[in-house]
């Protein structure tokens, strides 16, 4: 059994709306599964603008409405991110793209994934920024989350049960 935790990471682009939704909605479904003291979950975005503040208020409510805490605050990502955590989550292309930024060279190219890849109730490609749209863009924000973490917990859990090697 491994003694580190497994470090996942989301990212989005200010860290106000979905990549916090997504570590809330990923601590709850960790904690249910009893392996909290073995996956550490954060989330940071590819832009500082939002540094140290709390996801955007139209988010925590949506969230809240699911019995979901979001407490995190707002961080840049950083090289050190990309080099530390075993898998970092974007939601989106442009994410992805800007990410480029903090790993020029590419060395760490192969933990970097996009969410969607893990969703398989929803046949979108990519988590949509809800932040100049209605509460319906939050609501379906949440249920890609919700669709993409169960299954992230099934893959995690394959990588803590394989042989180190």
């Amino acid at each position: 059994m491994a003694s580190e935790p497994f470090r996942l990471l989301f990212i989005c682009m200010g860290n106000i709306c979905r990549s916090p939704a997504a570590e809330g909605v990923m601590r709850r479904i960790v904690s249910e599964a009893g392996l909290a003291h073995r996956i550490h979950i954060d989330s940071a975005g590819t832009g500082g603008w939002h540094a140290g503040n709390l996801p955007d208020a139209r988010m925590r409510a949506a969230a809240a409405r699911r019995d979901y805490d979001l407490t995190s605050r707002a961080r840049q990502v950083g090289t050190s991110d990309l080099r530390s955590f075993d898998l970092a989550l974007v939601m989106d292309q442009q994410n992805l793209r800007d990410l480029q930024v903090f790993d020029p060279t590419g060395q760490f190219r192969s933990k970097v994934r996009l969410f969607c890849e893990f969703c398989t109730d929803h046949d979108d490609t990519e988590v949509p920024d809800p932040y100049y749209g209605g509460e319906a863009g939050f609501e379906h924000v949440l249920d890609l989350l919700e669709d993409g973490c169960r299954n992230l917990l099934h893959h995690i859990q394959g990588r803590l049960t394989a042989p180190q090697g």
